[in-house]
């Protein structure tokens, strides 16, 4: 599958890698776990063709971007934070619309809350809010220990996870010819089964957005959209509705046929509703 990430940085001493498409207002996408800026590969065509200038990356942990070994390096939402400011900078971007997908809008939303005058716009797509993570399916994994999990058997840990990562889409046999491999051999292996349980299942805390939930009503300061599928099974479609009506003057459209990984599911009609609201908040 052709990455969307090319090129790579250091920031704060750690290697991230990054992607650049397309020229005109600056648009940076943040993903989620346990996926990758592969997420974003088919709607990354629909903005550069509507005249925008797409930045993203892989997040510190995540995809083809460094897996510290050092254990109290912080790959949490709170840590991805830095991480992002620093690809700002080095991106020479003072302001960018920012669109954000599962965790990667627990980021946004620390962004836009504590440096507001660097966000044109928000765009939230079946994000983590509140207390919403993890589900109590992780929950229930979570209780046997990093080291029971990081242990578990190579076959047995994919079959887990394949499975998993099909519950978050509406349409698994699209889902199976196209990347699920892929992000499943992220997270196996002898390197990418260990990471994934250090970087992304150990941060799986719902105190990073909790720390902003009570300030989500500053958003309205920002232009703001929430994107949902009405079949999402790991941020389930009430959700949307509670952070919708916490962020007063915020929009929201559901997608039907689309899970958690929506933009799996309907990366056009997604496309079309992002180009829409950013071309009407330049």
């Amino acid at each position: 599958m052709k990455p969307v990430v090319t090129e790579n940085v250091l920031v704060d001493g750690a290697r991230i890698a990054y992607g650049i498409h397309g020229e005109g207002d600056p648009v940076v996408l943040l993903h989620g776990t346990p996926s990758s800026s592969l997420i974003w590969r088919n709607i990354i065509p629909h903005l550069v063709n509507a005249g925008f200038k797409v930045h993203v990356h892989d997040l510190l942990g995540y995809g083809v971007s460094e897996r510290p070994w050092d254990p109290s390096i912080d790959t949490s939402i709170s840590g991805q934070v830095p991480i992002l400011e620093g690809l700002l900078e080095h991106w020479g971007l003072k302001q960018a619309h920012i669109v954000a997908h599962d965790i990667g809008g627990g980021i946004a939303q620390r962004l836009a809350i504590f440096s507001p005058q660097r966000v044109l716009s928000l765009t939230m797509i079946d994000v983590v809010s509140f207390d919403s993570y993890p589900s109590k399916r992780t929950k229930q994994q979570m209780e046997q220990g990093l080291e029971v999990l990081i242990k578990t058997k190579d076959e047995d840990h994919q079959a887990h996870f394949r499975e998993w990562l099909i519950s978050a889409v509406h349409d698994p046999q699209n889902l199976a010819a196209t990347s699920l491999d892929t992000y499943l051999s992220y997270i196996s292996g002898p390197v990418g089964q260990a990471s994934f349980f250090q970087h992304q299942v150990r941060h799986y805390d719902p105190k990073h957005t909790m720390e902003v939930a009570g300030r989500y009503h500053e958003l309205s300061q920002l232009p703001v959209k929430l994107i949902w599928g009405r079949d999402d099974a790991w941020q389930v479609l009430d959700l949307a509705h509670r952070l919708h009506e916490a962020i007063p003057g915020s929009e929201l459209s559901v997608v039907d046929g689309a899970g958690h990984f929506s933009l799996e599911d309907k990366p056009e009609e997604i496309a079309e509703l992002l180009v829409d609201f950013l071309k009407k908040h330049p």
